[in-house]
Formats: C-alpha cells, structure tokens, sequence
C-alpha cells in the first residue's frame, strides 16, 4: 500500500517536491556559471525538448560573503533612522487613513517622529550588542563551483545531442 501526502511529489506531475530531495537523472552537460547552464535550457526549450525533464544542479556550493563597506556609529544611526523614518510614515499615512478627525497630518508626523526613535533605538542596541566584533556590511550569496545538468533517461541522449550542437556554434555573443 503507497502512501502519499500533501509533502511528496507524488500525484502532482510536473511539479517539484516540497521536501528536499536528491536530483535524479543523468549528467548531459556541465557549465562553469549559472548563466550557461540557464543558456543552455533555455536552448533545450527552443528546440522542443521536454524541458519539464531537467534539473540544473550545483555543485561544490559555497557561501561567498562579499564585504560592502564599513560600520560606523554614524552610518548605523542614520541607517536606523532612515529605515525607522519609513516605517513610521507607512504606520502614520494607515493611522491617518482611520483617522476621523478633520487634520490628517498629525498621525502621520506622530508615526514617523516614532518610527525615527525606534529605528535608530534598535540599531544602535543591534550595532553595540557586536562590541566592534563586526565592524563592516556584508552580502552573502550561495554559489557553485560548477552547474551540471540532469535529465531523465528516456530524454537523455537527444538532450546530450541538442548540448552538443550548441557547444559547437561558433562564437555565439553571450546576451
């Protein structure tokens, strides 16, 4: 008796399971960068390839941590109150909207003189709770050390066929 439930990727044809699973399929292509690998399925659908059939993986993932600048007192504090600032006036325009009274301005400044206050509160708390160990912003992104691509079996040889024909297009300007 098969069991099945709203979490599994049985039943639903076409659509990816819920639940992490390893990919399935054969390799018919490896690229350096995501955008190749994006390329080249983006080529398999043009030539009517079952594309529904592919799964582009990464491989070798690592967490890259690319360093945007530096962290001052200054710079947290204004971030904080601008951020605070945005907040505070998105709060004051909804209160004013509820408001019944004939002056719609003075909910508007309450929430965003509040919004300041509370925005540079909690970055200034947020920044002093690192104790200078974190000096500097950051952006962290997951990339791979290659993209292979996957493809069923029953599919595999004519996707390794149409990679192959793209492979050997002579100096095709990347767009």
């Amino acid at each position: 008796m098969a069991v099945t439930s709203s979490f599994s990727g049985a039943g639903r044809p076409g659509m990816p399971p819920r639940l992490p699973t390893p990919p399935t399929g054969w390799p018919i292509s490896s690229y350096g960068t995501y955008e190749e690998a994006q390329r080249a399925v983006d080529y398999l659908a043009d030539g009517d390839f079952p594309v529904e059939e592919v799964t582009i993986v990464g491989v070798d993932l690592m967490l890259v941590e690319r360093v945007t600048g530096r962290l001052s007192w200054g710079r947290v504090v204004g971030t904080g109150a601008a951020s605070g600032a945005w907040f505070g006036l998105f709060v004051g325009v909804l209160l004013s909207l509820f408001n019944s009274q004939s002056s719609g301005y003075g909910p508007i400044l309450v929430g965003l003189i509040t919004g300041v206050v509370f925005g540079v509160v909690f970055a200034a708390v947020g920044y002093g709770s690192t104790r200078g160990k974190r000096d500097f912003q950051s952006a962290s992104q997951l990339v791979a050390g290659r993209y292979d691509i996957l493809c069923q079996p029953r599919s595999a040889e004519k996707g390794r066929d149409l990679l192959a024909k793209l492979a050997m297009r002579p100096g095709e300007r990347k767009e």
